[in-house]
């Protein structure tokens, strides 16, 4: 069921209702009995919480993939090798 907002036009007490789509609208105040008028509101906002929805649910399996891997060498603490850093790890002879 929709969640419709009212004002009172006399008092301006604002107050939400829980109505059937086909039921009448209000027409008294609860505070008052001042007549009310139902107002345009935005309605429900959706909030995502948490981490996840969008990775497990809209992304392709191959980028699903790709994020493992890069999750995996993130976790993993990789050290420079000798060899890397343009050095030789034997001795050079002289």
């Amino acid at each position: 069921m929709p969640t419709y907002e009212y004002e009172c036009q006399e008092c301006g007490f604002r107050f939400d209702q829980f109505q059937s789509m086909t039921a009448e609208p209000l027409t008294e105040c609860s505070e008052c009995k001042g007549a009310v008028k139902r107002l345009i509101s935005l309605g429900g906002g959706v909030l995502f919480k948490g981490k996840g929805f969008y990775q497990t649910d809209y992304r392709t399996s191959d980028y699903q993939k790709k994020a493992k891997e890069d999750q995996g060498l993130k976790s993993k603490k990789v050290e420079p090798s000798a060899s890397a850093c343009g050095t030789s790890s034997k001795k050079q002879e002289s």
